[in-house]
């Protein structure tokens, strides 16, 4: 057995199976490049899910998080800290919202917006007590809480995970009247993806975004976005709601905001929704702390300073035209905004990617078909250059 393979079978004895990894056991990172334990090298192009998109090890966070981390990290939120408000300044000034409740992970954040949502309707709607609907879409993903697989479409996320908390009603994604008909006096909020990361890089018809925010607007519903893969700049605008213009009522981010490195998550809204949280009513121990706020900053203030949605957009465009121009059997559809783009093959997708690992590219397959590529917006462009050479290798191999 290579040390690879003894690592992985002996992690198996300690580790829960929840995951399917790639045989793969890293060791380092710095910038888009990975290394594992035997000393090969990759191209990162799935950046954890979007978490890592300011790359690995970026010097400037590791300064500011050893700086912080000498100073203070947590006392929880029972008290002031010098370092939270910066933080959220920064972010409702870059987002147009109002107020910020902060959380560890992304789905704590949708949590917290469900609670909000939900509160909300109550005390500001006049919905009857534990009547609210939430509409959510279909093939969303929100993260696997109970709540959120909840109303999920998957069943592998639900099987024998029940009972379930029930306030939700699903509709098809993209569909304008499906949203329609679905309202009614008990609907508080629709919760929804502006791409579908985890359904495959699902894109919605042109308009439908805006079209949703004018209907939730009518019937005195809000519209939540959960951003948290395509929030800080990865569709090649700081948020893809900008794409067309949208606004909307409640904002939920997370992975790329803790840099990689911490989780950092946020639920935004206006203040009128954010009042209905009082003490004692929601909170988190981890929430905010200060070493998770000022690294949160630094993250916000590099994604600027380092022009890296312009640097996504460009790249993204010049990446998913060079992927459009393969000629494949296996591949069906490329799509994609800025850096997060997917290649929709015939077969499995999987496959493939354990190809690519051995040609020295990192990325993982969603929901069995689809081809993640999503790298660190600091990748450099030869770097695209040698995963697009690759790529063709690997579809050349599996024919």
């Amino acid at each position: 057995m290579t040390k690879t393979q003894t690592w992985i079978a002996k992690e198996a004895k300690y580790c829960a199976a929840n995951y399917h990894p790639l045989p793969v056991v890293l060791k380092q990172g710095k910038e888009e490049w990975l290394w594992d334990i035997e000393g090969k090298r990759y191209v990162d192009m799935m950046a954890a899910y979007s978490a890592v998109s300011l790359g690995h090890c970026h010097p400037r966070l590791l300064k500011v998080l050893m700086e912080q981390a000498q100073l203070l990290n947590v006392v929880s939120r029972a008290f002031h800290t010098d370092k939270l408000l910066p933080f959220l300044e920064k972010i409702c000034q870059l987002s147009g919202m109002e107020m910020a409740l902060p959380m560890n992970t992304g789905v704590e954040a949708v949590e917290t917006a469900i609670k909000a949502a939900r509160r909300w309707g109550y005390e500001k709607k006049g919905i009857s007590d534990e009547k609210a609907q939430i509409l959510v879409a279909k093939n969303n993903f929100h993260g696997r809480t109970i709540t959120a697989v909840s109303f999920s479409s998957r069943k592998s996320y639900k099987q024998h995970f029940g009972p379930f908390t029930p306030g939700f009603v699903e509709i098809p994604f993209g569909d304008t009247e499906a949203l329609k008909q679905a309202i009614t006096p008990q609907t508080c909020a629709f919760l929804v993806e502006p791409i579908q990361g985890e359904a495959g890089i699902i894109f919605p018809p042109k308009g439908w975004l805006k079209a949703c925010q004018q209907i939730c607007n009518q019937h005195q519903i809000l519209f939540i976005l959960d951003e948290i893969q395509t929030g800080l700049a990865r569709t090649g605008k700081m948020f893809a709601f900008e794409h067309e213009n949208v606004i909307s009522d409640g904002l939920i981010l997370g992975k790329a905001l803790g840099g990689g490195i911490l989780p950092v998550s946020l639920f935004l809204t206006r203040k009128e929704v954010m009042s209905v949280f009082t003490p004692g009513s929601h909170g988190s121990t981890f929430g905010g702390n200060a070493l998770a706020a000022r690294l949160g900053l630094e993250v916000l203030t590099l994604i600027e300073e380092e022009s890296l949605v312009e640097r996504s957009r460009q790249l993204g465009d010049y990446f998913l035209q060079a992927l459009k121009q393969i000629q494949h059997p296996l591949i069906k559809e490329v799509r994609g905004k800025g850096l997060f783009i997917g290649v929709e093959v015939q077969g499995a997708a999987r496959k493939v990617c354990e190809k690519l690992m051995e040609l020295g590219v990192l990325t993982k397959e969603t929901h069995d078909t689809v081809i993640r590529f999503a790298p660190p917006l600091t990748i450099q462009k030869d770097s695209l250059d040698f995963v697009l050479g690759q790529f063709e290798k690997a579809l050349i191999a599996l024919s």
